[in-house]
């Protein structure tokens, strides 16, 4: 899978405004075929510091993204909210879904 995690540095007056200003894009990149998952967090030391969690299931996915319209508006939307250019990491990983981490494992089931 194509992994790619991405921080977000947000103007101040758009920092409370974010989950509106990105919510087509969230939508409707979880509507394409490839999209695994695609999770926004928001930074608990800075207020205006979002993180996309974003995984495709292959490069072909992760192209067709980048050639969607809906990316193309996405970032257009988003541009002039940044108080500077993100930050990014993009991997191919060989897994294609989150693992336990067994480090913190529990005796019980997850209630989520």
């Amino acid at each position: 899978m194509i992994l790619i995690v991405v921080k977000f540095n947000v103007l101040p007056q758009f920092q409370d405004s974010w989950p509106s200003i990105t919510r087509a894009f969230t939508a409707d990149t979880r509507n394409e075929e490839g999209n695994l998952w695609f999770e926004w967090s928001r930074s608990i030391d800075r207020d205006n510091e979002y993180v996309l969690v974003e995984a495709f299931r292959d490069t072909h996915a992760g192209e067709t993204h980048v050639a969607s319209d809906h990316f193309r508006q996405g970032l257009e939307s988003i541009r002039p909210t940044l108080a500077e250019t993100p930050l990014i990491i993009h991997t191919e990983v060989a897994s294609s879904q989150w693992s336990h981490m067994t480090e913190l494992a529990v005796n019980h089931e997850p209630t989520h």
